[in-house]
């Protein structure tokens, strides 16, 4: 049996190199041929991020041949804004009802919590399926869906467009030649007593770039709070000491590694591709089946999501409890 300090050397260390390597291969439903549209259905509209998709795939036509063919709301009025926003054509007033009337699911509610019950039955019936940040709002629960999607061969990702950028895999590059790092602070947006979940809503912008490029070896955390903001300290077995500052009213976010040299700000060099690279992952995990996240990865984000959470209510020191998939 392993320690829980190797397990974090090996399963975390492991999950990284597969965030940033292209991860496995499942079995797409969807086959391409010359006229066929995959279409695609998304459960959740309170989230702009709806319209969003809607816009990138009906109006702007970044990907031809791939629409948005339904979507389901919480409500009615979030539903038809979707659509009018997104042009998107059809509503269901139950998801179930897309259930063969698509090739691909992306999930996108604003509370992780109702992300895993909606996606189940889709993933059953193997449909290529994206969550929207984060994953979910508890790993154990977690870890039985992965286990699920493996067990019916179906591609399943989930992960931040902060994070699986080119902007943030070009700051990993920069990360990895800077020598003896001592220690990080990473600065973004977060509310944590959002009623979206608290850390878990905008957190995943935090902590999911901080594990792509810096390892995924967290072993303990510790919020001291400020009211709904404040920072939280973070350290690795590595022997790295990262502080995340949550802002307050300020958008955006910046990066600072402090060497025996220097403390320098961590910028990308190269600016986001159009489409960006999180679409175009999504999209060819539908198209192939070729999953570009490790599922061991996004569990451990959401493991360590778990313990900043604790840590808010005590302002105490909090082991991370990674679950091994």
């Amino acid at each position: 049996m392993n320690t829980r300090r190797n397990f974090i050397k090996t399963a975390g260390k492991g999950a990284t190199i597969a965030a940033v390597a292209p991860g496995i291969f499942a079995q797409s439903a969807f086959t391409e041929q010359p006229g066929k549209t995959m279409r695609i259905g998304i459960i959740g509209a309170e989230n702009s991020h709806t319209a969003g998709y809607g816009k990138l795939f009906n109006t702007d036509k970044k990907f031809p041949g791939i629409e948005v063919k339904y979507v389901w709301g919480e409500t009615d009025e979030f539903a038809q804004r979707a659509m009018k926003r997104g042009n998107i054509p059809n509503q269901v007033k139950d998801p179930r009802e897309m259930l063969g009337k698509i090739d691909a699911l992306i999930v996108d509610h604003r509370h992780p919590k109702h992300h895993l019950k909606a996606a189940e039955p889709f993933i059953k019936e193997g449909i290529p399926t994206f969550i929207d940040k984060p994953f979910c709002y508890r790993a154990d629960e977690g870890r039985e869906f992965l286990q699920l999607a493996r067990k019916t061969g179906t591609p399943v990702s989930s992960y931040s467009s902060i994070a699986h950028s080119d902007e943030t895999f070009d700051m990993k590059e920069q990360a990895d030649n800077m020598k003896d790092k001592i220690q990080v602070i990473w600065a973004g947006p977060v509310d944590l007593d959002s009623q979206y979940g608290g850390v878990f809503f905008y957190g995943v912008h935090i902590v999911q770039p901080l594990m792509y490029i810096f390892g995924e070896d967290i072993e303990e955390v510790k919020v001291t709070r400020d009211g709904q903001y404040g920072n939280a300290g973070v350290k690795f077995s590595s022997g790295l000491f990262a502080t995340l500052v949550f802002k307050r009213k300020a958008y955006g976010w910046e990066t600072f590694v402090e060497t025996p040299e220097k403390m320098t700000e961590l910028k990308s060099r190269v600016k986001e591709s159009d489409p960006a690279k999180c679409y175009v992952d999504m999209v060819e995990m539908f198209r192939t089946g070729k999953e570009h996240r490790s599922h061991q990865s996004i569990l451990n984000c959401v493991s360590v999501l778990e313990a900043l959470e604790k840590s808010a209510k005590t302002e105490k020191w909090v082991d991370v409890k990674y679950l091994n998939i």
